[in-house]
């Protein structure tokens, strides 16, 4: 029986596959700066025609851009899977809001189960940065600058969390649509903060998905990501409703309606 020969992969593709993994994975980001052709050729320990080589086919696909004088960089296209216009329609858009806690709420279930199986002491190094970056930030007298920090501290530690995941898939949805889950945390917590108490329930909340994750019980840990985001939507719709109630309430007797 004759077997086709086996052809050696050339270095140019290898470097070109490594890179493009890289990104896949996060540890090349959308805008990130390319090190020089010289630095990346010792890492890898091949020439530098090989290395430019690849780094003209990542051109070529789209995946880098050259500035003049300013060397090569990750496309910003990489962003995520919502273009600009998406995102900002949504922004626009509060009524829209429960369904993107029903999409974090499948996206962060299945990530914190993963980061629960999969994560690195590097990753729960991160995780437990994270989680008390948060906890600090809940800590001061609330402002709207400072509403705004634990927005961000917020979606940086469920970002964490996807990171930790290992799964490229969810990592680059979740990572597309970072700014919009800023902005929807803090409209969020703008809400919740008004209920007594919420502060502290939401940091025992994270805290049992954080050590969930730590102690790898996945499903746990899938269970406590779901738990928070129904509290939230759950606390959210509550307060709306009365709200309505509320005006309903205003318009009555501003007519003076019989009730």
């Amino acid at each position: 029986m004759a077997y086709p020969p086996l052809r050696q992969p050339r270095l140019a593709d290898v470097i070109t596959e490594r890179l493009e993994a890289m990104m896949l994975e996060g540890s090349l980001l959308p805008g990130q700066k390319l090190p020089p052709e010289r630095e990346l050729a010792e890492q890898f320990g091949v020439s530098r025609p090989s290395v430019r080589e690849a780094i003209q086919k990542l051109s070529a696909r789209g995946l880098l851009t050259s500035r003049q004088g300013g060397g090569n960089f990750v496309s910003e296209r990489l962003n995520g899977g919502f273009d600009d216009p998406m995102l900002e329609m949504l922004a626009r858009h509060e009524e829209f809001h429960l369904d993107l806690l029903e999409f974090r709420s499948a996206m962060e279930g299945i990530a914190a189960y993963y980061a629960a199986l999969r994560s690195t002491q590097a990753d729960r190094d991160r995780l437990q940065a994270c989680f008390d970056a948060l906890t600090d930030s809940y800590n001061h007298p609330s402002s709207e600058r400072h509403a705004q920090s634990e927005a961000q501290a917020d979606a940086a530690f469920h970002f964490a969390i996807a990171e930790a995941a290992h799964n490229v898939l969810v990592l680059h949805n979740v990572r597309g649509i970072f700014h919009l889950l800023e902005k929807s945390i803090t409209a969020n917590l703008a809400f919740l903060f008004e209920k007594p108490g919420t502060r502290d329930v939401l940091i025992q909340q994270h805290r049992t998905l954080l050590e969930a994750i730590l102690e790898g019980r996945a499903d746990d840990a899938r269970a406590s990501a779901h738990e928070h985001l129904a509290f939230v939507e759950d606390n959210i719709l509550e307060m709306e409703r009365a709200e309505t109630r509320n005006q309903r309430a205003l318009r009555r007797s501003q007519t003076h309606l019989p009730r």
